[in-house]
């Protein structure tokens, strides 16, 4: 199964153009544990500043 995610970072090495997120994993973290109230208490540990 393949799934779709969508990143608009597009200095993150794993951007691609459509906003594509090109990464063979994603790693989210809540910024307060494990438990979020809303998207803005996440956060995206894959990402790598494109060089």
């Amino acid at each position: 199964m393949t799934t779709e995610v969508l990143c608009n970072v597009e200095n993150c090495k794993y951007w691609a153009k459509g906003d594509k997120c090109i990464a063979d994993s994603i790693y989210v973290i809540g910024e307060h544990g494990r438990d979020a109230a809303d998207v803005e208490e996440t956060a995206c540990k894959t990402f790598e500043h494109r060089k």
